[in-house]
């Protein structure tokens, strides 16, 4: 048969003379069959073990029929929320409802439920009770624990109850899934499926659970928010297949406990090429095609994944909980060979927009012991400071874009997915921070410093400013001995805990004398299993149990955010009151260090003359103060605070 997409109908099953499926698969996005998809993956390592699998995507949650579309599996169904966690996908930081999803054909909003991963499986259970149901994806694993819920302002049970699931896969789940899929297939229940790494399972007794590391229960972590913060930091030191022991989380009122097996292994890179081989159609389901499409492809149709894992450890990201300190890597050959399948593209321009994973500069593990005794639990690799074990070494991934480059048909290769700065400052080898300046930027070069103040850092698990200072002089050092004029787009965060209106104002500062202004400021978001959510809710640091002052009032937020954009007209009043209320007046006037005068902008009135007001032009630069140049960097993000990755765009790594 040639290659072709799964079946989305019964209509699809009957062309391939299927009466049954083994699997349906019932999915919160369009159906992109695409490796930076995490539905598209499942997919296919199943149908690459000889298993039926159908798609059912953003089935009507309103209408129990809309999930009887493929019939009823003869094996299990699986069901992914989204590539996005639901919420994110849904709401802003502000909790205000999105206009778009670029994960729904024609970008169209309001095709999936608020916490889809639990609608799903209701919807699932009431229509087939007895029925075998796994659930994974990124809003199953990092809710598997009992977790705190920003849009509701509560702790939540593992999602494993609340969706009524037989079982639950966290992490990069291609071995999990093809063990579930043995399993059944021989005849195992789904109730006798408890080995397996990578699973959360939920049970009455704990006789036959051995090595496990007891958490307090549910009701002890809705009473006190510190024994949430202890009970957090033990799961995450507890995210390393090598070391990681079985977790138990007692759940007194449904007298049940929630079991989570330690991760899966990494993979190796055959196993990472062999999965990113399989016979993806690399585009979404030609239905969708009058629709307008849908938008998500674009940020990946000519993008490459390279790596997988993070040993950056920042505090608002979620990848230590979902894909894991240790960095996986796909050989240059498999990488290469699916470059040439992108050049074939008819819409393909002669760039390839990224090559990299969650830091692209990361491309073998830390140091050489993580492959054989796992992660050190209670120490970063990069923060406070370089560990001295860490391998520094960018040859590797030098060589593949230097062969990339040398492809026939491809112009530029581009490095989109960010950068590690202090890991590239610890290489002795300019070699490669060379090569990146001269043919892997496009005018912009994209990190992500996040703040200025070092004690909003240290929260952050972020390197001292010094640290990013220093980058940014040698890149513009290198950048006037090359000859190129390329800006950095530094990504900032406002409201992370730790920040005071002190620290916002620094920040303010720090932009006045860089001379420019964020388009778009990005809020600190609490979202799942992260330790800045930890600290957001509980007001300590887990890893210290030490206070911390967490700025959660809407209206200080709004002045965290505003000083950011203090040229803003619409911002004024904001400022004013945040210069105020920090005892910074002196930056209130008409010197050149001022962010603001003592009155309010003007705008033009309808007969052309200016009239006072709180909104209107921007401020024109003062006496002694440079103008903004032209063609300056703009910033547009509106990132979450660490699902992580970095943007709202598709997540061409977690699932």
């Amino acid at each position: 048969m040639e290659r072709d997409f799964l079946p989305i109908s019964r209509a699809d099953m009957k062309r391939r003379g299927w009466e049954q499926c083994d699997f349906v698969y019932v999915i919160g996005d369009a159906y992109v069959d695409h490796p930076t998809f995490g539905h598209a993956i499942i997919s296919r390592v199943l149908e690459d073990a000889g298993y039926k699998v159908g798609i059912i995507s953003q089935p009507d949650w309103k209408d129990p029929e809309s999930i009887l579309a493929l019939g009823e599996p003869r094996l299990a169904f699986l069901v992914m929320s989204g590539n996005m966690d639901s919420m994110v996908n849904h709401y802003s930081v502000s909790k205000r409802r999105r206009k778009t999803d670029a994960f729904t054909p024609g970008g169209r909003l309001g095709k999936r439920p608020d916490h889809a991963a639990v609608v799903y499986c209701n919807l699932i259970r009431r229509t087939f009770p007895h029925k075998p149901v796994v659930v994974g994806g990124i809003e199953a694993s990092l809710r598997r624990l009992a977790h705190y819920d920003y849009w509701s302002d509560s702790l939540k049970r593992s999602l494993l109850l609340d969706s009524q699931a037989d079982l639950l896969l966290y992490g990069m789940g291609e071995r999990s899934i093809l063990e579930v899929a043995e399993a059944l297939d021989s005849g195992l229940d789904i109730s006798d499926i408890t080995y397996i790494r990578g699973s959360v399972y939920k049970t009455r007794s704990l006789e036959s659970v051995y090595d496990a590391l007891p958490l307090p229960s549910y009701e002890a972590l809705c009473a006190d928010r510190r024994t949430y913060a202890e009970s957090f930091y033990k799961q995450y030191c507890n995210t390393d297949p090598f070391i990681a022991k079985r977790l138990v989380e007692p759940y007194e009122q449904e007298r049940c406990y929630v079991v989570q097996n330690p991760p899966q292994e990494p993979l190796s890179t055959e196993e990472m090429d062999h999965v990113y081989a399989l016979p993806y159609m690399r585009t979404y389901h030609p239905s969708y095609e009058r629709m307008g499409g849908v938008p998500a492809i674009e940020e990946v149709k000519f993008s490459l994944t390279s790596n997988r894992g993070c040993f950056g450890g920042c505090s608002f990201c979620a990848l230590t909980f979902h894909q894991g300190r240790i960095v996986q890597t796909r050989s240059h050959e498999a990488i290469i060979g699916e470059a040439k399948q992108v050049i074939q593209d008819p819409d393909f321009k002669g760039y390839i927009h990224d090559v990299g994973g969650p830091t692209a500069n990361f491309r073998h593990p830390s140091c050489q012991k993580q492959l054989t005794k796992g992660v050190c639990p209670n120490r970063q690799c990069l923060f406070p400071t370089p560990c001295k074990n860490l391998q520094v070494d960018h040859r590797d991934y030098l060589e593949l874009l230097r062969k990339l480059r040398a492809l026939p048909g491809v112009k530029k290769v581009f490095i989109r997915s960010g950068i590690r700065f202090d890991y590239l400052l610890c290489d002795k080898d300019d070699t490669f921070l060379k090569e990146m300046v001269k043919h892997h930027i496009s005018g912009q070069l994209k990190v992500a410093p996040e703040h200025v103040a070092d004690p909003v850092l240290k929260m952050m698990g972020k390197p001292p400013n010094a640290v990013y200072q220093k980058f940014i002089t040698k890149y513009q050092r290198l950048n006037e001995k090359l000859g190129m004029k390329q800006y950095v787009v530094p990504y900032l965060m406002s409201s992370h805990p730790g920040s005071t209106l002190k620290e916002a104002v620094k920040l303010a500062e720090y932009l006045r004398d860089l001379g420019y202004m964020p388009e778009q400021v990005q809020d600190f978001y609490p979202t799942p299993s992260t330790i800045s959510t930890v600290m957001y809710y509980a007001g300590l640091d887990p890893r210290t149990m030490e206070p911390v002052y967490v700025p959660t009032n809407p209206h200080e937020k709004a002045m965290q955010r505003a000083l950011i954009q203090y040229r803003d007209p619409k911002n004024y009043a904001l400022v004013r009151e945040a210069l105020e209320k920090a005892g910074r007046q002196d930056l209130i006037g008409f010197g050149k260090e001022c962010l603001i005068r003592p009155y309010p902008p003007k705008k033009e009135a309808p007969g052309g003359k200016k009239e006072a007001t709180k909104s209107g032009v921007k401020n024109p630069p003062r006496k002694g103060e440079k103008a903004p140049q032209k063609g300056r960097p703009t910033q547009r993000r509106d990132r979450p605070g660490q699902m992580s990755s970095r943007t709202d765009r598709p997540r061409r790594k977690k699932r």
